[in-house]
């Protein structure tokens, strides 16, 4: 059997086969990059997105028919088009886009709302405003509001679906904390009408036929990347947890089925989430972020030119056995977990005379490792779970001397998936298990085969406790940024 994976990132996206013994096979990726009309504004062209979608979808469909299709897209970018015409009322809005945090900070101090710039809350209201100007208008029958797996599987089907999933609604800050519905007291504040968002339903089940698609397969999975990335390292037991280091890094725990009671962030600076969903039971996880993983190899690469490529920050890093106590804290966008401070910024620290490029390098890795850890501490605080292993995906996960980095930080063994992006595998997973690919996610998981494990060799280059010292250094920088908490 053979399932469709439609991959949708924040800078590009793929389609392809994911076959029985879980290898991936016809994969057509086109880049499709949000544009930044201004600093701290993200949009991109949702018409282009889906032609972009189908393109690659064809081409993969190319080598044979399939059973089911699986839809895994980035989290909370925001879309609001006319059923009437099937076209957006304007540019979307990435999940990164930040002009909406006068909103988030006025709808904490007058609704005590605590919602983040990146979820869809305020995303949604701010283009219904800008983007429609008769405010009668605006509750309109004809207007669909969504994130990206709700346009796919609009288009795909041709309009006979508007839905998403319980991963992706639960993060965009108008659900109920479980995730399960809509939160009417929210909307009615917001502004927004119900009727005009997608319908909640299971991230795996029948969804609709994707009748734009030759042979017209059907849809039997949705889900967000990270959840996706989740199941695909096969993530599906209480304590089991991934890191997934791409541009940011984005650690999920699998927890299982008892709600959180809350939809807000943590003590420990973790969020509570929704794993995937099935057969109306819930699954539920706690998420931990790093604002800057793979941010900060392009930053030697392009602004400091220590490295001419990726790659060679392993070939450059391990031509030294330690970083000569130089440490680097990883925050050129700030810190996320678990200190959430936005005015933090990058810092070396413990530079002589003899520190070399080669030191350098290498203390960059290893302080997004210590980030990493960070990532873990906060995830076993916050969920009362132990992680006993630690599995990972992203661009970085190829890197040797970073992934023995991680290990030694965390004290735990690191085990690499052997498909870097994840989020395809976890998406045909899920879409293969309803279609009796396999019997169950488990079945799924054990297709997986040739993961190395890395384990730790000791105390990393330097202490946490010096970790520590770095970071509480780099913290407050831009005090006026410090202060903002979402």
């Amino acid at each position: 059997m053979r399932t469709l994976v439609i991959d949708v990132g924040t800078s590009g996206l793929r389609a392809a086969i994911v076959h029985d013994d879980a290898t991936v096979t016809d994969l057509y990726y086109e880049e499709f990059a949000p544009t930044t009309p201004f600093a701290g504004l993200v949009e991109f062209d949702a018409t282009g997105m889906y032609e972009a979608v189908h393109r690659v979808s064809v081409a993969a469909l190319a080598s044979g028919p399939v059973t089911a299709v699986g839809i895994t897209t980035q989290r909370a970018s925001t879309i609001i088009w006319r059923a009437s015409t099937g076209k957006p009322i304007g540019p979307s809005l990435g999940w990164q886009d930040l002009r909406t945090v006068g909103e988030c900070i006025t709808a904490r101090a007058e609704h005590g709302f605590t919602f983040a710039p990146n979820q869809t809350a305020t995303k949604a209201v701010w283009m219904l405003a800008n983007y429609i100007s008769d405010a009668n208008e605006r509750n309109s029958d004809d207007l669909r509001i969504g994130t990206v797996e709700s346009w796919i599987v609009y288009n795909l089907t041709q309009g006979a679906q508007h839905v998403t999933d319980h991963t992706n609604a639960a993060v965009t800050g108008l659900t109920l904390p479980d995730g399960t519905a809509w939160n009417s007291k929210i909307l009615s504040v917001l502004g927004i009408a119900e009727h005009q968002l997608p319908r909640i339903v299971d991230s795996m089940g029948f969804i609709g036929d994707a009748t734009d698609l030759p042979g017209a397969p059907p849809i039997l999975a949705i889900a967000g990347d990270q959840q996706a990335s989740l199941v695909g390292q096969g993530c599906i037991v209480p304590g089991m947890a991934k890191i997934t280091f791409g541009t940011g890094g984005m650690l999920d725990m699998f927890v299982g089925e008892n709600p959180p009671s809350s939809a807000q962030r943590n003590s420990g600076g973790t969020f509570p989430i929704v794993a995937f969903s099935r057969g109306g039971k819930i699954s539920y996880g706690t998420e931990a972020i790093m604002l800057s993983a793979g941010t900060n190899i392009d930053w030697l690469r392009d602004d400091m030119g220590l490295i001419a490529n990726a790659t060679e920050s392993h070939t450059i890093a391990s031509s030294v056995s330690t970083t000569d106590g130089v440490a680097y804290v990883p925050a050129l966008l700030g810190l996320g977990t678990p200190f959430w401070d936005y005015g933090a910024r990058g810092a070396l620290f413990g530079i002589t005379r003899g520190t070399t490029r080669a030191h350098i390098v290498r203390a960059v890795l290893e302080g997004v490792a210590h980030r990493g850890a960070d990532l873990v501490d906060s995830a076993e605080k916050d969920s009362g779970l132990s992680i006993a292993e630690i599995r990972i995906d992203g661009g970085m996960s190829r890197n040797p001397t970073f992934v023995q980095a991680l290990a030694d930080a965390t004290g735990r063994p690191v085990r690499v998936s052997p498909i870097s992006e994840a989020t395809t595998l976890g998406a045909g997973f899920m879409a293969g298990t309803e279609s009796g690919q396999w019997h169950n996610l488990s079945a799924a998981a054990d297709a997986l085969s040739g993961a190395p494990v890395t384990s730790p060799l000791g105390a990393p280059g330097i202490s946490r406790q010096q970790w520590s010292e770095a970071v509480s250094r780099s913290r407050s920088w831009i005090p006026e940024l410090s202060s903002l908490d979402f």
